[in-house]
């Protein structure tokens, strides 16, 4: 579908769908809305009256509208109260606009939203970003797609002109965001440690970027046990991959993204029961998915910044080479590691990973992980736990993220919580108490970085949901590749 902005008032514009954003309890039709009324015959006020239209965020109806109009149907979509317009607002605004078109059969869409707080720039991003994410349905497969009838090909975002580089921007960043909800919605049995490692060539081949990919034998030379003890049952090859991008001029700053890649989790000997979610372990990846998205986008836009995108990519299965609860594992960094629970390998395989990024020179390190259900008990669904020990660093993530629309709850980083971690044999255990899970495991990654400024996402509630939300549609939702764009490029 073609998005533009142009300048053409409500008034003037023809098409098969207009539709207008309306705050809460603010829907008196004045100025220009009236006289776009009274075009239309009253069509607009009708609407508003017979559907009890109050401007609820999430709240839409729509309507066709009388014979010899240049305009074949009328729409208003709920922004809420005007006190709580955000950036996310737009988003979702955005997305109920394009899902009642298409239920509608449109051709051509005009939307009609407020600017946010006198920004052009961000609200055409954040109504961009709503339309291409809920546009994108996988359908890979299904043997009939379910998106049948006519094709939307032509949205007008209305009083947005000049904003051309930055639609072209925000699609970039979808097409990112797309990736990664592709590789999480993928089952286990075609994401592999091996088609991560090809996606990620696909990228650096298509892009410019620098690739190496570090073969089992190779990590063994750098020592990387961790990550190794979790791979030796699977049948597949683990795979560690070094993504970089690297602009033109001399950059003003170089980052580390490092992404959790088990593509799938048994749970080893510890084996993940029926009803532990073992089904739904094709998305314990999700965190690699994120930083090959945030790749391909980053890649796209071209800042002026460093970046380097790691996974340690394998499976976490069963056979007579797995590891097993009490072997002592040694990281590349020399830190010995007890294994009390081959179920919390993402935590090993990045602590080498970790290890990894801070050998090469960078200013900050984040990584992103399906790390702990004791994440999702604490923030549910819609909210990843941050944990960093810089204030800088948590400030620069927060911003991101909140121009994103991806929320992120700051943890603490509860330095004699390590006490459960420590081991009679080893210089730590894997895992400690139920207490305190998902703070325990990012103590346990702090293991791993000696001086570099760093942070740890837990996504494991992020990135998927079941049903519809917002401008995700059911599947992997991506999260939170826009944040690590907006990140690099702050």
């Amino acid at each position: 579908m073609n998005l533009r902005g142009i300048e053409t008032p409500r008034t003037k514009w023809s098409g098969d769908c207009l539709v207008i954003g309306l705050y809460e309890d603010a829907i008196e039709l004045t100025g220009d809305l009236a006289e776009l009324d009274q075009q239309l015959a009253g069509t607009l006020s009708e609407l508003i009256a017979e559907t009890e239209f109050k401007g609820k965020g999430g709240s839409s109806a729509v309507t066709r509208v009388g014979a010899n109009s240049p305009i074949r149907k009328i729409a208003v979509v709920g922004l809420g109260k005007p006190g709580e317009f955000k950036l996310d607002t737009l988003r979702r605004a955005a997305a109920i606009a394009l899902r009642a078109a298409k239920k509608e059969k449109c051709k051509t869409l005009g939307l009609s939203l407020p600017v946010w707080q006198n920004d052009p720039e961000l609200t055409t991003q954040a109504i961009v970003e709503g339309l291409e994410l809920a546009a994108h349905q996988d359908n890979r497969f299904k043997s009939e797609s379910e998106d049948k009838g006519l094709k939307l090909e032509q949205i007008d975002l209305l009083g947005l002109t000049g904003q051309d580089a930055v639609i072209t921007q925000a699609r970039q960043i979808c097409l990112g965001v797309v990736l990664a909800r592709e590789l999480v919605s993928a089952p286990a049995n075609i994401v592999t440690p091996i088609t991560l490692a090809e996606t990620a060539e696909a990228i650096a081949n298509e892009y410019g970027l620098d690739l190496e990919i570090l073969e089992q034998a190779e990590c063994e030379k750098l020592g990387m046990g961790a990550f190794l003890g979790v791979a030796k049952a699977s049948d597949l090859p683990p795979k560690f991959i070094h993504l970089t991008y690297r602009p033109e001029a001399p950059p003003r700053k170089k980052v580390a993204i490092v992404g959790k890649g088990l593509t799938f989790d048994s749970g080893g000997l510890n084996i993940k029961v029926a009803g532990s979610g073992i089904e739904m372990m094709k998305t314990d990846m999700g965190g690699a998915a994120a930083t090959l998205g945030a790749a391909k986008a980053i890649a796209q836009i071209k800042p002026d910044v460093e970046v380097h995108f790691i996974s340690a990519a394998t499976e976490n299965m069963i056979s007579g080479h797995a590891m097993r609860p009490g072997d002592i594992l040694t990281a590349s960094n020399g830190k010995t590691i007890e294994v009390n629970n081959t179920d919390a390998e993402g935590r090993l395989t990045l602590a080498d990973a970790l290890v990894f990024a801070e050998k090469l020179g960078v200013e900050a390190i984040v990584d992103l992980a399906t790390l702990t259900g004791a994440c999702v008990v604490a923030l549910g669904d819609d909210i990843a736990g941050l944990w960093t020990a810089n204030d800088d660093l948590a400030h620069q993530l927060a911003q991101a993220s909140e121009k994103a629309g991806e929320k992120f709850w700051r943890m603490p980083m509860e330095d004699k919580y390590f006490e459960g971690l420590k081991s009679v044999v080893a210089d730590m255990k894997n895992t400690g108490p139920r207490a305190g899970g998902a703070i325990t495991a990012a103590l346990f990654l702090k293991q791993f970085v000696k001086e570099t400024p760093w942070a740890h996402l837990d996504i494991a509630g992020t990135v998927w949901t079941d049903k519809e939300n917002g401008y995700h549609n059911a599947g992997g939702t991506g999260f939170p590749v826009r944040t690590l764009v907006n990140w690099v490029l702050s």
